[in-house]
């Protein structure tokens, strides 16, 4: 049976980032619901590649309505992370054990929720430092997967290895 994928996402993500795993996850029969501050606004990716309309706002959902939560890269993690709603979020699904998905600056709303201490993990090199001084074993691979809950890649580059990874936990 298909899971249910939380995915938290504003404007000016990395395209590649949730449009390849979102279309991987649908066709393996999962169910991607795209949240963000408000319902049926449109966000922008920022190659100017993709556009997502939003299902649900933020105060509409609770984290144990899903199975996973999808943390795609760009700009839209560090936007995010600076509303505690979607902070308390994604902590939710890292103190249930639940899986999670996060690339390249993905990792950016694991780090705010002071999620990543022990974990192995990767993320975009730019925010290598920041994932080890919260505490990650950084390493600097295509993709990590850590205690078959948390999956993390770099870069768009990574993005077969990632969704590959992710199919494999739900």
């Amino acid at each position: 049976m298909g899971k249910k994928i939380a995915c938290l996402i504003t404007n000016m993500f990395e395209d590649s980032e949730y449009t390849e795993p979102a279309k991987s996850f649908k066709e393996a029969g999962h169910e991607v619901v795209t949240i963000e501050k408000e319902q049926g606004k449109s966000v922008k990716g920022k190659q100017g590649e993709a556009n997502v309309s939003i299902d649900k706002g933020i105060d509409d959902v609770k984290p144990e309505d899903f199975d996973a939560l999808f943390l795609p890269g760009g700009f839209s993690p560090d936007q995010l992370r600076a509303d505690d709603r979607f902070v308390q979020f994604t902590k939710a699904f890292m103190d249930e054990k639940k899986p999670v998905f996060a690339i390249c600056h993905g990792p950016q709303l694991l780090i705010t929720a002071k999620a990543l201490e022990g974990r192995d993990a990767t993320g975009f090199k730019s925010i290598k430092v920041d994932m080890e001084y919260a505490g990650a074993k950084y390493a600097d691979k295509e993709v990590v997967v850590c205690q078959n809950q948390l999956v993390t890649s770099r870069q768009p580059d990574d993005i077969p290895a990632f969704t590959r990874e992710s199919l494999n936990l739900l």
